[in-house]
């Protein structure tokens, strides 16, 4: 990206207008001229630079590089219709923080890791969406999963070479995306909402890799074929079965909250796989649901009993660590890269996590 791009995706993350941006940099430079600095028409001065810079909370190194990346192939998850800025201003942080990552593989000479695509992917979904069950079963034995439920499932997309960021989100669940470098090589992203609680996390985790795997006609809906295979990838049916019976004509909070627990996944999302497997009858789904709807479970913020924390992303983390340690970074690079200060880098290695809030007791 030019100086010029990389002004408009860093003004776009953080969601200012043109206006916005003149404003915070208190009239240094007007609208006109960052617009001409975007669109390459003009070169900002070494002053206008550095106060573009702290304005936009990048640095200088990072608005003057030269290095190339761009998003290819987005696919928004929407929980109801988001404006082209909201978008727009997604798509910015998500270049961002994956230019960040990228960087710090290159910094430790590791190549990013390819996408472990079995040789019969993707899996092509022609007449019905209960295919993906099969497309499910298939990654599940290409990674050596067994049947089993996935304990972490972010961890174990980022070891196959899925790139997995979590991101505080407003009208958006999550998006897939292409990375393509300038060396013409592709990373695949996910992009997960930090807000939602860990099941639904997981199960928008499970349902953008069924877009990254399926290969799903216009004739049948894509969004329920992403389901079934997030329902089948995530709760595979010989394990449910085996915890649960094959027909069932009524279940107790106890057992549903158990099975939760078991394979990580809201009692929602338990009860469709159930009903799509035929263990429950409509009358039972019928029934289940609507008690959803009266406690409210289905409506925002979704919020059930036994809500799990979320898994966060740990691989970019662990590799600016690892840089430091290595002196391939110093500590002001690492903070950068990270999004801290020196001083809040300094506290994540020197106190083990949750011993800053105890070292403030009284």
């Amino acid at each position: 990206m030019s100086i010029g791009q990389r002004i408009r995706v860093s003004r776009r993350a953080a969601g200012l207008s043109l206006r916005d941006l003149e404003a915070r940099i208190d009239n240094r430079v007007s609208a006109q001229a960052i617009s001409k600095y975007e669109r390459d028409e003009s070169m900002p001065s070494s002053g206008v630079l550095i106060v573009l810079a702290n304005a936009l909370d990048v640095s200088v190194d990072y608005l003057a590089s030269d290095s190339e990346i761009a998003l290819e192939a987005v696919d928004f998850r929407r929980k109801r219709l988001t404006s082209k800025r909201e978008e727009a201003q997604v798509e910015a942080k998500v270049l961002d923080l994956l230019e960040r990552y990228l960087t710090v593989e290159e910094i430790l000479c590791l190549p990013t890791v390819a996408r472990d695509m079995p040789r019969d992917a993707p899996w092509p979904v022609l007449h019905d969406v209960a295919e993906a069950e099969q497309a499910a079963l298939g990654l599940r034995g290409h990674w050596g999963l067994g049947l089993d439920p996935i304990p972490n499932l972010v961890e174990l997309l980022e070891e196959r070479g899925v790139k997995v960021l979590s991101m505080s989100l407003t009208n958006i669940d999550g998006l897939t995306a292409r990375v393509r470098r300038e060396d013409r090589s592709i990373a695949s992203v996910i992009v997960v909402n930090r807000r939602d609680s860990g099941e639904r996390q997981r199960f928008t985790v499970a349902h953008e890799l069924g877009h990254m795997f399926l290969d799903v006609p216009q004739k049948l809906d894509d969004e329920k074929a992403a389901h079934r295979f997030a329902g089948a990838f995530l709760i595979p049916a010989e394990t449910l079965r085996a915890e649960i019976g094959k027909h069932r004509k009524s279940i107790g909070w106890s057992e549903l909250f158990d099975l939760k627990q078991i394979f990580g996944v809201s009692v929602q999302a338990l009860t469709y796989r159930c009903k799509d497997l035929g263990i429950f009858a409509n009358p039972l789904f019928r029934r289940l649901f609507n008690e959803f709807n009266r406690r409210g479970w289905r409506s925002p913020p979704y919020r059930e009993p036994w809500a799990m924390k979320g898994e966060e992303p740990k691989r970019f983390e662990r590799l600016c660590f690892r840089a430091l340690a290595e002196g391939a970074i110093s500590e002001s690079r690492a903070a950068e890269l990270l999004g801290h200060s020196v001083h809040e880098l300094i506290q994540l290695m020197d106190e083990p996590p949750g011993m800053e809030a105890a070292s403030a007791s009284p």
